[in-house]
């Protein structure tokens, strides 16, 4: 009998979920690990301590979107600090992890990128281009397909050093892959359910500011519901193939 696969989820704050992510996962015989780091009670006051566990009991990292910055030391530095050191002992060690959003902003600063404020802000369902370069068109059009994805940040990645592009738009690199690890700047879990917890938790205000209707978001997530659960599984089908090949 096989060794069931282990994937271990970073949820950064309590109102964010694997979503479709870890619905896929589990669909595919995976046993999906949650913690969350910043719990309800400190969503105001994120700069808490948290121990990170050891990434050999897990066969993938998958950690999460956030609220802040992924490089507002300052107000989170107290765990970001120890998780970008953990995420690149992770990547030492031959580990997989797959960066989503925030948690794709933070393995790219854990292995030598950056992470800046954006030419713009991207909210809503957007579309993406793969990467049509000669060296990456094959795997791109394997592994991220052009959506369209949900989108909600403010920051955006420079892939660390030796990584591929795989995607992209006008605003911001959309997805890299380095060794055995992908980073995308786009919510490929998402649903209406995480969509309505962020606009309940100071999301509504930053759609309004963009002009952007709150209703709208919500309509198009129950629009979507069944191409992003598709779209969903693909990129976790294509990623998984390529890290843990038959």
């Amino acid at each position: 009998m096989e060794d069931l696969l282990r994937a271990l989820c970073i949820l950064h704050d309590a109102y964010s979920t694997t979503g479709l992510i870890g619905a896929a996962l589990r669909a595919r015989g995976w046993e999906v690990v949650e913690l969350i780091i910043v719990p309800a009670e400190r969503y105001g006051t994120p700069d808490v301590g948290f121990d990170f566990p050891d990434h050999r009991n897990f066969d993938l990292v998958v950690p999460m979107g956030a609220p802040w910055a992924a490089y507002d030391d300052a107000a989170i530095g107290a765990w970001l600090t120890p998780e970008l050191k953990w995420l690149e002992e992770i990547v030492a060690d031959g580990g997989a992890v797959f960066g989503i959003c925030f948690g794709g902003q933070a393995l790219a600063r854990a292995l030598g990128g950056s992470v800046a404020l954006g030419t713009r802000p991207e909210i809503g369902w957007t579309l993406i281009e793969p990467e049509q370069a000669a060296e990456s068109e094959a795997e791109s059009e394997q592994i991220v397909g052009p959506g369209p994805w949900f989108e909600w940040h403010f920051d955006a990645f420079t892939p660390p050093p030796g990584a591929t592009v795989l995607a992209r738009n006008e605003a911001a690199i959309q997805a890299y892959r380095v060794g055995r690890c992908l980073g995308v700047q786009f919510h490929p879990e998402v649903t209406a359910v995480d969509i309505a917890m962020w606009l309940e938790n100071g999301g509504e205000a930053q759609a309004r500011a963009l002009g952007i209707d709150p209703a709208d978001l919500l309509a198009e997530a129950s629009r979507q519901e069944s191409a992003a659960r598709a779209r969903a599984d693909a990129l976790t089908d294509h990623y998984l193939k390529r890290i843990f090949p038959a």
